[in-house]
């Protein structure tokens, strides 16, 4: 499909590195169990998958569109390792940076398609989320007295 030079593929892996670290440095900054070296390899490892297939000579859309598909799912099994559960205070954590993971392998997968607009807005919107959406529901909570996503289940669950 692609015909890729070093320098090409060089800029993809390291654009997704790079989107990965600096999601990973905001996770480390907010001591989470996965940081800069989880999700700068899931970026990385995403963008190698998809860079080798888009250059291989005859793949075709379909055969990128189903390990793009594969990517997801796998990486979504990694991310469910993150999740807990504590059943003493009957409380789900994890799934944030379980998100963010998934986010990261979306962040290598644009890196390496060479959506670089993508990569960037996505990113951004990423670090926005996770910087104001904690703050944001403590609010709500407080004065609305919502209940969390990943806070106490319901009776009903």
């Amino acid at each position: 499909m692609l015909n890729l030079d070093w320098i090409d593929i060089a800029a993809r892996l390291g654009g997704a590195v790079l989107a990965g670290a600096i999601l990973g440095i905001n996770r480390d900054l907010h001591h989470k169990p996965a940081g800069l070296r989880t999700h700068s390899l899931v970026s990385l490892g995403s963008a190698v998958v998809v860079v080798v297939i888009v250059s291989l000579p005859g793949a075709s859309a379909d055969a990128v569109a189903r390990v793009i598909q594969g990517l997801v799912t796998g990486v979504g099994f990694i991310g469910a390792g993150v999740i807990l559960h504590h059943d003493a205070e009957n409380r789900v954590v994890g799934l944030t940076t379980a998100a963010s993971i998934w986010v990261a392998a979306a962040l290598g997968t644009a890196c390496a398609a060479g959506f670089w607009l993508i990569a960037v807005l996505t990113l951004m919107l990423t670090l926005l989320v996770l910087t104001l959406g904690g703050p944001i529901e403590r609010v709500l909570e407080r004065r609305l007295g919502a209940d969390k996503d990943d806070g106490p289940a319901s009776p009903d669950a």
